[in-house]
């Protein structure tokens, strides 16, 4: 009979015990960031259920790949408008000023 795979919940508190060398390691900020990213396979637990791999890291590790890649292409999104913005606000002030070297200019006198 073969082993019967831990749920991944279980499975990911196996993977963070081993860890925690490497975690008390790092310094008091650093840890706290350690533990923030090791909950991110919490917001994808049944795709990590679902892809049943042998390596339990493996899915872990996707998984918080795949979060940075959604912040990653989110923050590229916000930076695209707020260029977008930018640069249509600077065209209007280009047109703007050169209206005003176009414009006639009078001399009372």
């Amino acid at each position: 009979m073969g082993r019967t795979i831990p749920s991944f919940r279980i499975a990911l508190a196996m993977e963070k015990e081993d860890w925690k060398p490497f975690r008390n390691a790092l310094s008091k900020s650093d840890r706290k960031k350690f533990d923030e990213m090791f909950d991110i396979p919490r917001f994808y637990i049944s795709a990590c259920s679902y892809s049943v791999q042998y390596v339990r890291l493996h899915p872990i590790l996707m998984s918080i790949l795949f979060h940075h890649y959604k912040e990653l292409t989110e923050c590229i999104e916000q930076v695209e408008e707020i260029e977008a913005r930018v640069n249509s606000k600077k065209k209007v002030l280009k047109e703007e000023e050169e209206e005003k070297e176009e414009a006639p200019t009078y001399h009372l006198g």
